[in-house]
């Protein structure tokens, strides 16, 4: 059985490597996708194009607008008179926000009266525009607040300075808020899962292309035999993919991992083995490697919108949510995040990887009995 296995793996490992293109896309694609997606994929927003109509040219309604140009958020395009100017930006996606200040704004703030402002943003993507608005509300309320502080002091010659409240906020394991702590992760789950099956499902879709499967048919090798020979190879290469996408998150993106990288070698094992099993699953049912590319993706595309990775879980309709537990990235995602930005052991992930030790031998078991040595 062993040397079986081992002749099965010789020639794996020699049919993937063979061709330099494939060597490109086992260790040269994640890298580059990691490098893109970790620069694209981020839901934080800077440098807001805004179009500035300031008809008040005072100091005040200067400084109100170098509180916009000042915060890192808003970067001034255009400044402008005219409204319909200002609105052709918008048109043309040349800019995000418009903000409009209409004359006599210094002489209201002098007088202690109400000063109307109007801000528009392009609502066509409504996260971005959600962001902006959030941004340009903590602007204004805390130059509000200041203007308040220093009329008061004013008024009665004295500081407030001493008592009030100093809240400060702090946010937990990622204290910078930074999205892309929380995707890169994300991404390095997808790419792995991606990469193994596109290469398991394709394996025996192959021997039926060239025509080997007819010699394998008529050897003693068994089918569990058979799978593991293919397996093996396509899991040194997952561990390969983990290892190098996680230094490109670790030493380019400076993505911190605060937990235990076996805990994460373990879970990558677990994950592994239900990807390989419906990629093995796949390369069954199908009859040529387009075939299996196809149903790889038509699988991929759905498991990762409803792993997590974008969309939120508990927004998905309830239907839906129960779905997502047959799905193992779900499941993986809680464990590569939680590694990386919680530092939580395995007596907190342990649900996760028993879940995926679940899926994973289910799938694989089902995949092993699928197999026959026929042609059917």
């Amino acid at each position: 059985m062993g040397e079986r296995i081992l002749t099965m793996l010789r020639k794996e490992f020699r049919s993937v490597f063979r061709d330099p293109r494939m060597r490109m896309v086992i260790f040269g694609l994640p890298i580059i996708q990691t490098l893109i997606f970790g620069y694209a994929v981020t839901l934080d927003v800077r440098n807001v194009r805004l179009v500035v109509v300031d008809r008040d040219h005072t100091p005040a309604s200067r400084d109100f607008v170098a509180r916009f140009t000042g915060s890192g958020y808003f970067h001034a395009v255009l400044w402008s008179q005219r409204n319909d100017a200002a609105r052709r930006e918008i048109d043309a996606a040349r800019a995000s926000a418009i903000l409009e200040i209409n004359s006599g704004f210094e002489a209201r703030l002098g007088a202690g009266l109400p000063i109307p402002v109007q801000l528009i943003i392009d609502g066509s993507d409504s996260n971005t525009a959600r962001l902006v608005l959030n941004y340009a509300t903590a602007i204004a309320n805390a130059h509000d607040t200041a203007i308040l502080v220093e009329q008061t002091q004013r008024r009665n010659g004295l500081s407030l300075a001493t008592g009030g409240v100093d809240l400060r906020a702090r946010a937990w394991f990622n204290a910078d808020l930074e999205s892309r702590n929380y995707y890169v992760p994300g991404i390095i789950a997808t790419l792995v899962m991606l990469i193994s099956l596109m290469l398991t499902s394709m394996a025996i879709v192959r021997e039926k292309e060239v025509g080997t499967i007819e010699q394998i048919m008529v050897t003693p090798i068994r089918p569990v035999e058979f799978i593991l020979g293919k397996c093996a190879p396509f899991i040194a290469i997952g561990f390969v993919n983990v290892l190098m996408v996680t230094a490109v998150g670790l030493f380019w993106f400076g993505i911190p991992m605060r937990g235990s990288f076996p805990l994460l070698l373990v879970g990558t094992a677990l994950f592994l083995l239900s990807t390989l099993g419906v990629g093995l699953f796949i390369s069954t049912v199908s009859s040529t490697q387009q075939q299996a590319m196809m149903t790889t993706f038509f699988f991929f595309f759905p498991a990762m919108l409803l792993s997590g990775f974008v969309y939120p879980i508990a927004n998905m309709p309830e239907a839906v949510q129960w779905l997502t537990y047959a799905n193992p990235l779900r499941y993986f995602l809680v464990i590569i995040r939680g590694v990386f930005l919680k530092g939580i052991g395995a007596e907190v992930l342990w649900p996760e990887l028993f879940a995926l030790l679940v899926l994973g031998v289910l799938v694989m078991t089902f995949a092993v009995t699928r197999f026959r040595k026929t042609l059917a």
